[in-house]
């Protein structure tokens, strides 16, 4: 039965509202409104309170779309209440809009589900903390460019004024202003009348109302206006606000616009639209490569830093220098450089030493990372990255403080960073196989799913949707000047926006950020999104359409967009990600190409790797061996130095010479073979330790040699013994000048045993990825749901329930807590006990908080009632002292 038929049965208030729903529809605002239950309300009256409150309607608000927001902005300029055939006549005009008509009735369940709007189609209301931010005031513009109602802007009008406008309009006079304003309002309302005045009207005046109808409404005037501003003055189509402002009233606008609230509706969502298509095979293979690409450059980046990587700044994060000699290091600009730093760090691969001279190193977890096949090593990277909210991309801009962004720095965290990341590669999804999307399309999508803040309050930065308004004279000049946004406050400011439009425009460099970050790091391959990146974010393997071509004719050929988009996937929990993540690296898997176990060794002393190497292959020649240049083969070169490192590692000539005849599927050149035998032959010939520092040398000339080198002034060398020289320095620095010398020192124990320096001897402690910064209260999981909702169920049973008061007991007000003497109390609790009743108490916990309770008590004894707690659905034990009274249940 409709509310029509039975008036009786309308909510009177959105608390009302909220009792007649089933706990479906209750979960499913609980869902999307998570702020609501934190912490969970003691009953739906508290509930409903809180979905009025101004910080809750704000985010609600923000996360509508831009249909579902016309919507509400039009409910903000109806009448109060208001009916659907009103709310359909301001978003349809009068023409009516079939698009807007089928779009509508899902809008407006969207505010009805998000306890934005309640009541049935008869009497529509917006939550009046909504209505106060969305409807038009001079202090507040409206984003549909609507001003007051005459019975608003008129309320400051003296009246005999009022009269005055009555008769020049042809109205008979009234008796008060409130009759006279209703008989104008009348009038604007009357599409008859309406047309028949306009039709007096001068062109200029109409020229006047053209330039004001789709807003702002408001303008300046001067004390004598032009003759074409006294006739609209005259007949109440403008009315004065304030000395030298006037304002169109909203019954004129709304008649001269055809009815309609917003000058463009936008019922559907754009589509993303396909900017190339390629063979779905083609676009794995590119991913594929960009994932081993990454793979690689994570590793070469904690390689590079397994000594210890560059020192923590003071206020943390990496130095501007230090990024530039990783940029040089990776062979990638600086902004790619400190996406990977920020990758391995989310990955929890790479973080700060916490010493006194703290420097940024390899984690424990990164060996273990290492050890893992490929695919599960690519999906950590992955997933972290997707669930990251430090951005990258920020990394040389200036914070609200004028300072420097730093890689690996504190203010990196945006926490729209994950959504707008998987929203991206949700859209993605909903393409053909193999289609490549077109960014403006793409932003557009966007931008209708959240709309930019100068859609929602009408302030800010233009959006792109919105119409541009005619220039208008300035101020002072005869006529009318439109004010930007009328006089006041530009609009209702979000929670922790940084200035109007601000957060709007990171949301689309975010997008874009995401298109570029997925393409290196796998997700996409040219453009499209791979299989593996499918199954990363969950959604199903697309269906290949007839329609998609092999390969576009150039990069920049558009394909029509005719084929039915797939559903876009929704946002994973954390252990579907975990399961998606998996299932992404098994796909992965069989597209890495194998790791080879030999390289090519060439007499020019250089060794060819033909491809990716075994993991105990590619270490041993990375100590024994420099990189030269990497691709798709990479090429090592052999050096007296880097021979050196591997003796120092612990090798010896032999082992090197076996293990490059092993590996090698050419001959081993005798240029190398020279070159080990030779520095092997020199290596350890000298010995370095402490005294600060010392040398020994069984050879006394070569002691000689190194005392008459002038290069060795600086280490203070003197000679303690023939074979042994003393020097100021410490050993390490002995080692460094010995070695720039021409020598092949070995450092040694105090025992005089040589030390063996291993490559990755050094980690930070163990260190847990950082912690995503969240995007206000976490959505509930359907446990956590389930129980708020049977809490505040029960909470609104002990609250709203009729009550029958303990004989004796003082009456009790609804809402009250029951008020009863201890003797009542104890007497009430006991018959309760006999009878088996429910009942009703006030209770105040340790903390003096009070609520009331629904019980059925179990037994009374020593001081304490055990009984059954309908509000929290278990057995719980009270002290007597703390219940304030009983009731009992009516029937």
């Amino acid at each position: 039965m409709s509310t029509e038929e039975n008036p009786a049965a309308a909510p009177r208030s959105l608390a009302e509202a909220l009792r007649g729903r089933d706990d479906v529809s209750l979960a499913a605002l609980l869902r999307s409104r998570p702020d609501l239950i934190t912490p969970v309300p003691t009953d739906l009256t508290q509930l409903a309170t809180r979905a009025g409150t101004r910080a809750s309607v704000v985010r609600a608000l923000e996360r509508l779309d831009r249909f579902t927001l016309q919507t509400a902005q039009a409910l903000a300029v109806a009448s109060d209440p208001a009916t659907y055939d009103e709310l359909l006549g301001l978003m349809a005009g009068d023409d009516g809009d079939p698009a807007v008509s089928a779009a509508l009735p899902h809008a407006l369940g969207t505010l009805r589900a998000q306890a934005l709007v309640w009541g049935g189609d008869d009497r529509l209301r917006l939550v009046r903390t909504a209505r106060e931010l969305l409807a038009p005031s001079p202090q507040h513009p409206s984003p549909t460019g609507l001003g007051p109602t005459v019975r608003e802007a008129g309320a400051g009008i003296s009246p005999g004024r009022i009269q005055e406008l009555l008769a020049t309009a042809g109205l008979p006079s009234t008796h008060d202003s409130v009759s006279a304003l209703n008989a104008l309002a009348g009038l604007f309302d009357d599409p008859e009348r309406m047309s028949a005045l306009l039709d007096q009207a001068p062109s200029e005046s109409v020229e006047v109302l053209e330039r004001l109808v789709w807003g702002p409404p408001y303008g300046q005037v001067t004390a004598d206006p032009a003759p074409r501003l006294r006739w609209l003055l005259d007949r109440g189509l403008l009315l004065p606000t304030a000395p030298g402002t006037v304002v169109l009233p909203r019954e004129v606008a709304l008649r001269l616009r055809a009815g309609r609230a917003h000058r463009t509706t936008e019922p559907v969502p754009p589509p993303v639209e396909a900017a190339a298509a390629h063979r779905p095979q083609m676009v794995d293979a590119t991913a594929a490569g960009q994932a081993y690409t990454a793979l690689a450059t994570v590793e070469e980046l904690l390689k590079d830093w397994h000594e210890g990587g560059p020192a923590v700044l003071r206020a943390g994060g990496l130095s501007v220098r230090d990024l530039k000699r990783t940029a040089v290091a990776l062979d990638v600009p600086e902004p790619v450089a400190a996406f990977w730093v920020e990758l391995a760090y989310a990955a929890g691969l790479l973080a700060s030493d916490g010493e006194a001279d703290e420097r940024y190193a390899a984690t424990p977890a990164y060996d273990e990372w290492r050890e893992r096949p490929a695919g599960e090593r690519w999906a950590r990277l992955a997933t972290a990255w997707l669930a990251a909210t430090r951005t990258p991309g920020l990394v040389g801009e200036r914070d609200a403080k004028d300072r420097t962004l730093s890689a690996l720095g504190p203010g990196l965290d945006r926490s729209a960073a994950p959504e707008v990341r998987h929203r991206v590669l949700a859209l993605l999804a909903g393409l053909p196989e193999g289609a490549a999307p077109d960014a403006g399309s793409l932003l557009a999508r966007l931008r209708w799913e959240r709309p930019p803040r100068a859609d929602r309050t009408g302030g800010g930065a233009p959006s792109p949707y919105a119409r541009r308004a005619p220039a208008q004279p300035a101020e002072g000049t005869r006529g009318v000047a439109a004010r930007a946004g009328g006089p006041g406050a530009p609009g209702y400011p979000a929670d922790g926006a940084s200035g109007a439009g601000g957060e709007d425009d990171l949301r689309s460099r975010l997008a874009r950020w995401t298109l570029a970050e997925a393409e290196m790091l796998g997700v996409t391959g040219r453009g499209a999104l791979s299989s593996h990146g499918r199954a990363l974010i969950g959604a199903p393997p697309a269906p290949r359409h007839a329609d998609t071509r092999a390969e576009p004719a150039g990069p920049g050929d558009k394909l029509p967009v005719h084929h039915r988009q797939t559903p876009v996937p929704p946002a994973l929990s954390p252990a579907e990600q975990a399961t998606a993540a998996a299932a992404a690296g098994r796909l992965l898997d069989p597209l890495l190409p194998e790791p080879l176990d030999h390289v090519l060794l060439q007499a020019d002393l250089t060794a060819v790797a033909p491809g990716p190497l075994e993991r105990p292959l590619a270490d041993m020649l990375g100590v024994l061996a420099d990189v030269e240049s990497k691709g798709g083969a990479t090429v090592y070169r052999f050096t007296p130095a880097s021979v050196r490192r591997a003796l120092d590692a612990g090798q010896s000539a032999a082992d090197l010479h076996a293990f490059l005849a092993a590996h090698s599927r050419t001959p081993v050149p005798q240029p190398l073979a020279y070159l080990i035998d030779d520095v092997a032959r020199r290596h350890g010939h000298l010995r370095v330790g402490a005294a600060s520092s010392y040398v020994r040398c069984d050879d006394d000339a070569v002691l000689n040699e190194i005392l008459a080198d002038r290069r060795a002034a600086g280490l203070g060398l003197r000679r303690l013994a023939p074979t042994v020289l003393a020097a100021r320095t410490d050993p390490a620095a002995l080692l460094e000048g010995l070695r720039a010398m021409g020598f092949a020192p070995a450092a040694e124990s105090a025992e005089g045993d040589v030390l063996i320096a291993r490559a990755d001897a050094y980690r930070t402690p163990p260190r847990t990825p950082p912690e995503p910064v969240p995007d206000g209260p976490p959505v509930p999981d359907d446990t956590l749901l389930a129980a708020a909702i049977r809490a505040v169920r029960a909470g609104d049973l002990a609250s709203t329930a009729p009550r029958r008061p303990v004989a004796g007991a003082a009456d009790t007000a609804p809402g009250e807590l029951p008020r009863t003497t201890a003797a009542e109390t104890l007497a009430g609790l006991q018959a309760a006990v006999l009878t088996n009743e429910t009942l009703w108490i006030g209770y105040v916990n340790a903390e003096g908080g009070a609520s009331q309770r629904v019980i059925a008590p179990i037994r009374v004894e020593g001081g304490f009632v055990t009984a059954y707690d309908h509000t929290a659905d278990e057995v719980r034990t009270y002290p007597l002292h703390r219940i304030t009274g009983v009731a009992e249940i009516a029937e």
